[in-house]
């Protein structure tokens, strides 16, 4: 290979190519250098869960079940049940749970309860719930009424009664006591348990809205599901046994507002039915008052029937007429024939048909026989025939007789037929009034129906609603009454340690990340690579033992591996056996380099090699104390100078067969200088020639330009650039100042990397390097 000198604006390729670990070991290779950190932040955050636990307070959670009747999903009472329950509205699910959570509702609860009076025990860490221990129980005469109040003392005697607050006897207990709170007083306590135990009990006031709002933030209500009208109620509170009487009243009152909602709608439906009922029934009397007094007055009681009755008169009337009529008919023929020539026996007289009158009758007929005899002897007498006279005398005394009874018979005719003429006019005219009357009747009477009927549907709605008042049914039912759960739910032992756990990992995290990214040194590989185009040719590990060299024969270390790899890797740089000169470098003191040039010459020296160490960092030289070397002895300056031979200062290193060593010898006025005398040229020539590799430890390039003076009587430069020492600043600028003073075929190794991750072979960030391959000339440009 010819000069492989770097070319500005070129990059070059990995000297090796890495393995990419996984994600996890990635992440767990950055931060578990840091692992002091996350213990002691986890011991931190874990103690302040343990404060945290140690001094909130458990809560315990009761449960219960409701079905509700829905309109749409079924669960109706019987047709009995409904039957009695008159006013029954159908409930909606989602609603009834908004009423569930309803502050009025827990404003109930906590007023039948007295729990905005709450009594506690004061204790070592917390204060302990006295609900159950207290004999007594705070009541406010007028709950909305108080004023809020954060502690006050309370005492209880039993054998006196005496009730004392703030230390101070303030009454008799149910007695009630006029305080600056509020006008109350101390009654039993139903729910206290065991033994009296005067202890001071302590206690708040808070308005019942307040302390409802706050009991509502640990309420749940849910749906079982869509399908159903079940509803499920949560709720938590400090004490197991109060969280079920909570939820259970808190059922009751949901109950009871729902049954005197439906009662105060019965009531207020009643009252209006009755409100109703007094109206309608004056107004039905007043209609009842009119048709009586119009019926009195035009004589319609019943218009219909007289109609009828009229009519029925009317015809019997006309009936009557036309007999009267046909008996003045044969009374006039009768009177016309008795009224004929008195000197003429006409013949029979008419018959008396249809005349009622006997004795006209039998006149008639008795005449009619004296007519018959008086005709048959005139035919065979003569007329003065005394025979003939004697019946011609009885004929005329009996016609005077009929002509009178006549007579008594048409002028009773006559007076009938008036008598019957006139009634009939008068049920003419009555049945002529008869539609007029019956047209008012009928309004009156509609008037009358329409009332009525108002009044009886009044009456019917007015018992429902009375037995739709009467009953306490319910639109619930409790499936499960509240049952509270055995062991605490609230705080969540695991999850608030696994919190403090995961708090102290991401603050950890956190820290870290920032610290590193505001880290001015570098601190990763991939710093390296994003910042300047020279190839990394391989890591070294933090040295943390007190040797200096740390390759030995027959001893196997991971740093010595290293070695190995980087030895391998100079193949990469072009290093071979026509080109074995190696130039180390760095950019500021304190990088590692003597160690570097050290360890990697003795890593080839034991390959069999024969190599050759010089210390050209005439400047501040710190290789020779690996070696046993000071700057009082002879060396390379004294040689530059003249004053020695390359024998004199050229020796072997004891214990490490193949390695001679050339120290930088004695301190000189200007190191520089010495390097541009040409002597430098031929010595490096020379050793070339001798060695089978030549390694140059120089000075640090950024602060002295020995390494730029060297770099061209070199194969390669490796640059030594050290885990968070080397600042990224000068880093950056590389790249730049090679543009101006080339580094001929330059290299970084990456020195000082502290161990990450797993593995005792994970060092730096992101990477694992397999070493040991073959590679073409084409990798190194």
């Amino acid at each position: 290979m010819k000069n492989s000198a770097h070319h500005p604006g070129t990059r070059k390729r990995a000297a090796v190519k890495p393995v990419e670990e996984s994600l996890f070991n990635q992440i767990i290779s950055r931060y578990i250098y840091y692992w002091p950190l996350f213990i002691v932040l986890m011991i931190i955050f874990g103690s302040a869960a343990f404060v945290f636990l140690r001094y909130t307070t458990p809560k315990y959670e009761a449960s219960a079940t409701l079905i509700i009747n829905d309109e749409k999903k079924g669960a109706d009472n019987s047709k009995a049940m409904d039957a009695l329950n008159m006013i029954n509205s159908k409930k909606i699910i989602e609603n009834e749970i908004e009423v569930l959570k309803s502050r009025s509702i827990m404003e109930e609860v906590v007023k039948s309860m007295h729990l905005y009076a709450p009594i506690t025990i004061e204790g070592k860490l917390r204060n302990i719930p006295a609900f159950f221990l207290c004999p007594v129980l705070i009541e406010a005469k007028n709950p909305d009424s108080i004023l809020s109040a954060a502690k006050v003392s309370l005492q209880y005697n039993p054998t006196t009664q005496d009730i004392f607050l703030s230390k101070r006897l303030a009454g008799k207990l149910n007695q009630w006591i006029n305080t600056r709170y509020g006008i109350i007083r101390a009654v039993p306590n139903p729910h206290f348990r065991g033994d009296f135990d005067k202890k001071p009990y302590y206690f708040s006031l808070t308005p019942p809205r307040e302390m409802a709002v706050k009991m509502l933030s640990s309420l749940k209500v849910v749906s079982e599901n869509k399908l159903s009208s079940i509803v499920s109620l949560a709720y938590r509170d400090e004490l197991p046994e109060r969280c079920e009487a909570i939820l259970n009243e808190l059922i009751i009152q949901y109950d009871k507002a729902s049954i005197d909602e439906k009662n105060s709608l019965a009531k207020n439906t009643l009252q209006f039915v009755q409100d109703r009922l007094q109206i309608v029934s004056k107004d039905l009397d007043s209609i009842e008052s009119t048709v009586k007094a119009y019926k009195s007055g035009a004589g319609a009681s019943d218009i219909s029937t007289q109609g009828q009755l009229y009519l029925q008169n009317v015809s019997a009337n006309d009936q009557e007429l036309g007999r009267i009529n046909m008996k003045l008919s044969v009374l006039e023929q009768v009177e016309r024939a008795i009224n004929g020539d008195a000197n003429t026996m006409s013949g029979i007289t008419p018959s008396t048909v249809g005349i009622d009158d006997p004795a006209l009758t039998q006149l008639v007929t008795e005449l009619n026989v004296k007519e018959l005899e008086y005709e048959r002897l005139r035919k065979t007498v003569a007329e003065n025939n005394p025979l003939l006279v004697s019946l011609r005398d009885q004929i005329n005394k009996i016609k005077p007789t009929i002509r009178e009874n006549l007579r008594s018979q048409r002028s009773n005719l006559e007076a009938s037929r008036s008598n019957l003429s006139s009634t009939n006019s008068q049920y003419n005219a009555m049945l002529s009034s008869i539609p007029e009357k019956e047209r008012e009747i009928l309004e009156k009477s509609r008037d009358q129906q329409v009332k009525s009927g108002i009044y009886s549907f009044l009456l019917q709605k007015k018992e429902e609603s009375e037995l739709s008042y009467a009953s306490t049914l319910s639109d619930s039912r409790v499936i499960n009454h509240a049952q509270a759960t055995k062991f605490p739910v609230s705080p969540n032992k695991k999850f608030i340690f696994l919190g403090a756990i995961m708090a102290a990992i991401i603050i950890g995290i956190g820290f870290i990340t920032a610290r590193e990214g505001l880290s001015k040194t570098i601190l990763y590989r991939k710093d390296l690579e994003s910042m300047t185009q020279i190839p990394v040719i391989g890591e070294v590990a933090f040295n943390d033992s007190k040797e200096s060299l740390v390759i030995v024969r027959g001893k196997r270390s991971f740093i010595a591996e290293e070695f190995r790899k980087i030895r391998a890797s100079l193949h990469f740089l072009g290093i071979n056996s026509s080109k074995r000169k190696i130039l180390i470098t760095s950019s500021i003191p304190g990088e590692g380099k003597s160690f570097i040039s050290a360890n990697l010459a003795i890593s080839n020296a034991l390959t069999g090699k024969k190599v050759v160490l010089m210390d050209v960092d005439l400047h501040n030289p710190g290789l020779g104390k690996f070696f046993g070397k000071s700057t009082k002895d002879i060396g390379l300056s004294d040689y530059l100078q003249g004053h020695c031979s390359l024998s004199d200062i050229t020796g072997s290193v004891d214990g490490i067969e193949n390695l001679h060593y050339i120290p930088s010898g004695t301190l000189h006025e200007s190191p520089s200088e010495l390097l541009l005398n040409g002597k430098i040229d031929a010595l490096i020539e020379k050793l070339d020639a001798e060695y089978d590799m030549v390694i140059l430890d120089t000075a640090p390039s950024v602060l002295i330009t020995d390494a730029y003076i060297l770099t061209n009587l070199c194969d390669t430069t490796l640059y030594v650039v050290r885990h968070k020492h080397t600042p990224k600043l000068i880093l950056k600028r590389l790249d730049e100042s090679m543009e101006i003073n080339p580094i001929n075929n330059p290299g970084i190794i990456f020195n000082g990397v502290k161990k990450r991750g797993f593995f005792k072979n994970n060092y730096g960030y992101g990477y694992d390097y397999v070493y040991g391959g073959k590679y073409s000339p084409q990798s190194k440009r």
